[in-house]
């Protein structure tokens, strides 16, 4: 709060002496404060003010820049560019997150601000560790509503973010009995899920709860209660194998992983913990206090392919263990709910293979038109499946069983291949396809992606392949060797649903892509929603700044269309321009759906 206060004052001062204020700025800014100054506040703790025009990308600093970021002194720091190159992977955030892509409204006293990041000290100077630091100032709208200039201070907050990293890593695991926590647990099961297909082994969770530790609570007290809850993970960690883990679930519950575990190990390995647990009384203050147990158990990845899923299926044997009249020991077996949710995924398995065998992957075409002239610059291929009685399925019904299954490579190379020899047929032809994570992810695909292009030569610099902003959460620095090795074939890339994942300034800066496609979740309501037209004007000028070519989603009408076009948008797809059909060319799609 108090740099809050602060950084408020400075902003209120001026400070540093704004270089082109706003008169909103300057009829609303509170009088000079008398007997301290501000500069002189900030100087002696430790803080440096700074000035940024967004407009120039000017950034201004207070006096005392090369005390507080002694190892960038040197570095020319007099742009926002300039000082965004220095943040570093680690950063969640940056300042111009912080600010350009604000959805807070200036009313005439400036929008507050905060961020938390990392710079880099450059390797010309030595290099050396991170320094972070806490960013707070406020930004003042231009006559467009959108930032045009902030004020803000900083400090390095190193140390208090190495020892906040510390107490993280000290919270993973529990402070009464030192097993590890449930979080912790989670990582380790998702290593082992995450191991090749090949050399993967099984393993167990066992969920163990004490029974009725309420009541010893009521009749002992809570300190023996805790007295128990220590001695039982002691008591667990001792009957286990060494590379089998404890974690402490919740509160009376205690989760035991068991590598290299199959159903029948696990079944011998709960009952002997059970009868462990109950054959002795165990010591406390109280005196000797007997307790009971009872397990839920899981095998994975039969039971489940995630941590969470097999979490919630433990928590449902362990459920079923402590119903009247139940074994102490249940495991965890699929209902008939379920077995009939496996059937279908199955029958849609053997369709997909179905169609694939017998060429019944088809093309929808939905034409791509530039928003000047309103011409078709390129169409976006997109899958459709036939089925045997002639019937079209679309892909949310079989995509993410695809995806479980495996299948959605094989899908994706289908399209590929469709729209290759489109593209060969059609030398004035431009098309992009959609490329699923899997794909992406797969070792084999940039060679084989070399290989087609080899097969059909000239066609590669007239394909886009899109990949969806989400998507690059799961392995950024996989999608951007991906992405290089792809566009020496000369193959183009787009960012789909731009918008959806919040990708950082300096993330999509490293990405070498050709397009943004805005998300049409924002597109579609501009007309009436403010905050979606600061969000995509907000969108659309991060990727001019940046040299891409902007597609809109879902333009469905000509008053939508007048808006994009007027910010600087360059291409439109929605209904307005056509939707997609299945047809025998793109442009026999085209003509149908303006038809209809």
């Amino acid at each position: 709060m108090q740099l809050r206060h602060l950084a408020d004052k400075a902003v209120s001062s001026g400070l540093p002496e704004a270089s082109t204020p706003s008169a909103a700025v300057a009829a609303t800014a509170p009088p000079q404060p008398t007997g301290h100054d501000p500069h002189a506040i900030l100087l002696s703790i430790g803080m440096l003010s700074y000035e940024w025009d967004i407009a120039t990308d000017r950034l201004i600093w207070g006096e005392n820049l090369a005390e507080v970021l002694a190892p960038f002194a040197q570095l020319d720091l007099s742009s926002g560019r300039a000082y965004g190159e220095r943040l570093a992977a680690q950063s969640a955030t940056s300042r111009f997150d912080a600010i350009v892509m604000s959805t807070g409204a200036d009313d005439g006293r400036g929008v507050f601000f905060n961020a938390i990041y990392a710079l880099a000290p450059p390797r010309e100077t030595g290099g050396g560790p991170l320094v972070w630091i806490e960013d707070y100032g406020k930004w003042f709208a231009g006559r467009d509503g959108r930032p045009a200039r902030a004020i803000g201070v900083l400090r390095v907050i190193t140390e208090r973010h190495e020892m906040e990293r510390r107490l993280s890593s000290n919270a993973q695991f529990d402070a009464l009995t030192g097993a590890m926590s449930r979080a912790l647990l989670a990582e380790h099961s998702l290593r082992l899920l995450g191991q090749p297909e090949k050399s993967r082994k099984p393993f167990a969770i066992l969920l163990v709860a004490l029974e009725n530790l309420f009541a010893l609570n009521r009749t002992y007290g809570y300190d023996a209660g805790d007295e128990i809850i220590v001695g039982l993970a002691s008591r667990l960690r001792a009957n286990v194998r060494v590379n089998d883990l404890v974690a402490r679930y919740a509160g009376n519950k205690f989760a035991v992983l068991l590598e290299n575990c199959d159903i029948e190990q696990a079944k011998a390995t709960s009952l002997r913990l059970i009868e462990v647990i109950a054959h002795s009384p165990f010591t406390t203050d109280a005196g000797a206090i007997s307790v009971t147990a009872r397990i839920g158990a899981v095998v994975a990845p039969r039971d489940g392919r995630s941590p969470s899923v097999l979490f919630q299926h433990a928590e449902e044997a362990l459920d079923a263990a402590r119903q009247r009249n139940a074994q102490r020991l249940v495991c965890y077996a699929t209902s008939l709910a379920r077995d009939n949710g496996r059937l279908h995924a199955l029958q849609i398995s053997d369709s997909v293979v179905s169609a694939l065998n017998e060429r019944r992957v088809e093309l929808a075409f939905q034409p791509i038109v530039c928003a000047q002239s309103g011409a078709t610059s390129f169409y976006e291929a997109l899958l459709r499946v036939r089925l045997s009685d002639g019937s079209i399925v679309a892909p949310g019904d079989i995509m993410p069983i695809a995806e479980k299954s495996g299948l959605v490579r094989l899908l994706d190379q289908r399209v590929l291949e469709l729209a290759l020899t489109r593209l060969r047929a059609d030398p004035a032809l431009h098309i992009s396809v959609n490329a699923s994570v899997a794909t992406l992810h797969d070792p084999e695909w940039p060679e084989w992606l070399a290989n087609v292009t080899r097969v059909y030569p000239g066609v590669a610099d007239r394909l886009t392949i899109e990949i969806t902003e989400t998507t690059l959460i799961d392995d950024f620095d996989k999608t951007r060797q991906l992405i290089g090795e792809c566009k020496r074939f000369g193959i183009k890339f787009a960012m789909d649903d731009f918008g959806a994942g919040h990708t950082s300034f300096r993330n999509l800066r490293l990405l070498d892509f050709d397009f943004v496609k805005i998300d049409g979740v924002f597109i579609q309501n501009i007309v009436k929603s403010e905050d979606d037209r600061f969000f995509v004007r907000t969108l659309t000028d991060l990727a001019k700044h940046l040299g891409l070519k902007i597609v809109a989603e879902w333009v469905e009408d000509e008053v939508t269309a007048g808006l994009l076009r007027g910010w600087g948008v360059d291409y439109f797809q929605g209904s307005l321009f056509g939707s997609a059909v299945v047809a025998a060319s793109p442009s026999e799609a085209h003509d149908i759906s303006r038809r209809a």
